[in-house]
């Protein structure tokens, strides 16, 4: 679901696309290897680059966009700063509670590890509600590629109701997914497998 990302960046930049839907023996194959090493989603080229990691690729457009990204150099550095953040100060704390919940539920190991790895968390989630504060984005008052990354992160507790203890950052969530440039990227995203949908 991290292409869901780049997809964002590319319609709040305004920035046209084109997309290719990959299976698994597309992501095995040595051509794809060749582009991107993992075999994972998304990779990304242009008439310029050939890129994968979807950090990386939506930091690319970032630097192409004043919609992403301000000019002067201050606000691109905390740009960056907490576009980093997101990826490795929330985001593994994220996703060692979705591993135990949706990927090994039910595993006897998760009954003693669970809580440790949701106190964990909470406790990243304090420090980032407090650090946003009362402003609306992560970076003075524009949205950014920061919040793009950031909110895709927090997106990926939805199976929980844990936003609801950090009333500030569901509510900066809520802003970000109601933006118009989501809707459109979950929508193209979510295009092919609707299509694919039995009758």
């Amino acid at each position: 679901m991290r292409d869901l990302r780049v997809r964002w960046a590319l319609e709040e930049a305004g920035f046209g696309y084109d997309d290719h839907l990959l299976g698994p023996e597309d992501q095995a194959s040595p051509t794809y290897r060749a582009w991107q090493p993992f075999g994972q989603v998304p990779a990304f080229r242009d008439d310029r680059v050939e890129m994968f990691e979807s950090g990386a690729i939506v930091l690319y457009l970032a630097q192409k966009s004043d919609q992403l990204m301000p000019r002067d150099e201050a606000g691109r550095a905390m740009v960056m700063t907490w576009m980093f953040a997101a990826l490795n100060s929330v985001e593994p704390f994220v996703t060692n509670l979705v591993l135990i919940d949706l990927f090994y539920e039910g595993e006897s190991w998760t009954v003693e590890r669970r809580p440790q790895v949701e106190a964990a968390l909470r406790r990243r989630l304090d420090d980032l509600q407090t650090a946003l504060g009362e402003r609306p984005w992560f970076v003075g008052g524009q949205f950014s590629a920061a919040d793009i990354l950031m909110a895709t992160v927090l997106r990926n507790l939805r199976h929980l109701d844990i936003l609801t203890d950090y009333p500030a950052l569901s509510a900066y969530l809520e802003r970000c997914t109601a933006r118009p440039a989501f809707r459109r990227a979950l929508a193209e995203q979510m295009a092919p497998f609707k299509a694919n949908e039995p009758a």
